[in-house]
This record gives C-alpha cells, sequence and structure tokens, in this order.
C-alpha cells in the first residue's frame, strides 16, 4: 500500500513561520541603497520599505494609486487545495491592509517536480483560483520553477484612493487596537504536525486562514482609522511593535482581551509551538515589557506566527464602535478591542 505524500514533508518551514526573522531581516536591508534613496528619488511612491509595511504603493493621479505586493511560503497544511487557498489569501490580505481593493494577482509556483503529481500541483493552483474567484479578480499569469520544496503564492495588484491608504506608521495617541481575527494559527500548525488537532480544529484553522480581509477598503474610508496592518509571520507583538515604532508610540496591549483560536491555551500549555515563535521572541524582545506574571505559554500566544492573520487597526476611541460593526458587516464576529496607543518610547507593553 503506497503512503500518501503529505506536503508539509517537503518543507523545513510552513506558512509565514517561514517568514527571515525580524532582526535578521533588518540587517540584511540596513545601510542599502535601495532603503535608503528609493523614496527621495521616486516621489510618487507614496509606501516603500521604510516602515515595514505590507504593500508598496505607487500614486498615479490624485484619485488613484496602485497598491503592490507579493507573499508565498511552503505548505502549511498537506491538502493541496487548502494550500493553495490559504497562501492565496494570505497574499491578497496586503492589498486589503493599505486600504486598497485587488485587481489581478499573479501566480508564484515552485514545485519539486519529480516528486509531486502533476493533479496535486494542479490542486493547489485551483485552490488559489477559488480565492481569486472570492475576491472578485483573476489569475492574469505568473512565474513557475522546479523546487526543491513546494512553494506557492501571488502577486497582489490592486487600487486605493490617496488619500484613503492606511501606512502601519500612522497612529496618534490615544487610538484603540483593534484586531479583526483570531490569533494562534501557528500553534495550530504545530499541534497539526504533531498530530495533536483534531478536525473540530482543523476546520477552524482552515475557516480563519481562507477567509479574505475584505473589511480593509472600508475600514480605510473612515476619518477616525489612522493606521492599519495585518498580523502574519511576526505574531502580534511584531506587528504590533512595528505599528508603535512607525507611529513613535507605545503600544498596550490587554493579554485578557486577545481574541484566541479554541483550544489555543491548551495547545499552547502542552508544547505545540513553532520554531518561528522563539525567533520573532529573540528578535524583539528588547523592545517588548511583559507582565511579570506573564508564562511562557501566554509569550508563544503573543509571539506565535500568524498565517493569512487579522487586520490590526489603530483608530480613534469614538470610531471603535464603527470599526468593530464594519468587521461585524464583512462576517468577523470575533473582532476585539485589546489595546490602545499612548505617548512614549517606541515599545509595545504587555498587561495580563
Amino acid at each position: 500500500m503506497t503512503t500518501p505524500i503529505r506536503l508539509t514533508q517537503f518543507s523545513h518551514g510552513g506558512g509565514c513561520g517561514c517568514k527571515i526573522a525580524p532582526n535578521v531581516l533588518e540587517k540584511i536591508l540596513a545601510g542599502t541603497a535601495f532603503a535608503s534613496h528609493v523614496a527621495l528619488a521616486f516621489p510618487d511612491l507614496l509606501v516603500g520599505i521604510e516602515h515595514g509595511d505590507d504593500a508598496a504603493v505607487y500614486k498615479l493621479n490624485e484619485h488613484q494609486a496602485v497598491v503592490a505586493t507579493t507573499d508565498f511560503f511552503m505548505p502549511i497544511v498537506d491538502d493541496p487545495f487548502d494550500f493553495g487557498r490559504i497562501a492565496a489569501t494570505n497574499a491578497l490580505s496586503d492589498v486589503y491592509a493599505m486600504g486598497g481593493r485587488p485587481l489581478f494577482a499573479l501566480a508564484i509556483v515552485g514545485m519539486p517536480i519529480d516528486k509531486l503529481a502533476p493533479e496535486v500541483i494542479r490542486e493547489i493552483l485551483a485552490g488559489g483560483e477559488a480565492v481569486a474567484k472570492a475576491a472578485g479578480i483573476p489569475i492574469a499569469g505568473g512565474h513557475s520553477i522546479d523546487a526543491p520544496e513546494p512553494i506557492y503564492g501571488l502577486v497582489g495588484i490592486g487600487v486605493v484612493d490617496p488619500a484613503r491608504v492606511k501606512k502601519n506608521s500612522g497612529g496618534r495617541a490615544g487610538d484603540v487596537l483593534i484586531l479583526g481575527k483570531p490569533l494562534g494559527i501557528g500553534i495550530y500548525s504545530a499541534a497539526l504536525k504533531k498530530g495533536a488537532l483534531d478536525a473540530a480544529g482543523y476546520a477552524a484553522m482552515i475557516a480563519a486562514t481562507t477567509q479574505l480581509n475584505t473589511p480593509g477598503p472600508d475600514l480605510a474610508a473612515l476619518e477616525g482609522v489612522h493606521a492599519m496592518t495585518d498580523v502574519t509571520g511576526f505574531g502580534l507583538l511584531g506587528h504590533s511593535l512595528e505599528l508603535a515604532r512607525g507611529s513613535g508610540l507605545t503600544a498596550y496591549l490587554d493579554f485578557s482581551r486577545l481574541p484566541l483560536l479554541p483550544d489555543v491555551p491548551e495547545l499552547a500549555r502542552a508544547g505545540h509551538i513553532t520554531g518561528a515563535s522563539a525567533r520573532n521572541w529573540a528578535s524583539y524582545s528588547g523592545e517588548v515589557e511583559l507582565s511579570t506574571h506573564c508564562t511562557d505559554w501566554q509569550r508563544a500566544i503573543l509571539s506565535d506566527p500568524q498565517t493569512s492573520g487579522g487586520l490590526l487597526v489603530s483608530c480613534a476611541a469614538e470610531s471603535e464602535a464603527a470599526v468593530l460593526a464594519i468587521f461585524q458587516r464583512h462576517g468577523f464576529p470575533q473582532a476585539r478591542t485589546l489595546g490602545l496607543l499612548e505617548v512614549g518610547t517606541a515599545k509595545t507593553v504587555v498587561s495580563l
């Protein structure tokens, strides 16, 4: 009897847990001409790599700007169709996080042709196509290579009004922080690899990672929304810290208010934690203050790499109800207010 092929067996990491650690990425980009001079050379480039934003934004005219992003990774699940859906949803999230609407996408495909049957690869592509259809856009082309590990993702192209672009650097003192999706995807993926995630947990994982962050444009249209990003590979701590750094403020998070996927605390306590979680913590622990009562499993949740995670919104307190209402209208019932921004040094502080 032939043993079924598991996509994750080819991956040294999965989903957004494949990301290069934040401190290593900073060292790679530090001092490059690309980092230092691109904004000066191209004044219509409204968003580049200055603050680690989710996508690039280039102004075409007074009312239109192009949003461009790329995102790809190795399998986080074994089902090829689900892998394709997750990867495509994650890639398009960066367009929504800037306040944009996707226009079309290009596929990025790297597959071990000698190990995966054509029909398996086709299922991965079909998963991506299903998400593009749900977003109302075509996958208009792409590029493929023969690679040692399966890799799939998209280049996402969108459009946004330049006046409605939401960077991760626009937060203001007194803003509340609202997260659109529950946390725990990395913990679920670690449990899945060890056979410890049940059918209900897998269903919850797929539901979260394949839900398009469609509230983005409506949130960007609210005057009280000042900054936005999506929480992915660097975890809640990493992406809240990017927002705090860019805004020059302190982010305060209340652990007790975090939306979590079912059974995440129990799985974290049992040790189902990714290596990327530890790498994340090592990268930014010097800029994070945790409650002295914070346990290792709670810290693991805070640094847990999210794949296709939720939008993190910084908005005026008087816009909190409107932001939550938009999330509800788009089918995000677990959206929660979990903290605020205040005057202070750029760091993240977590209470229990």
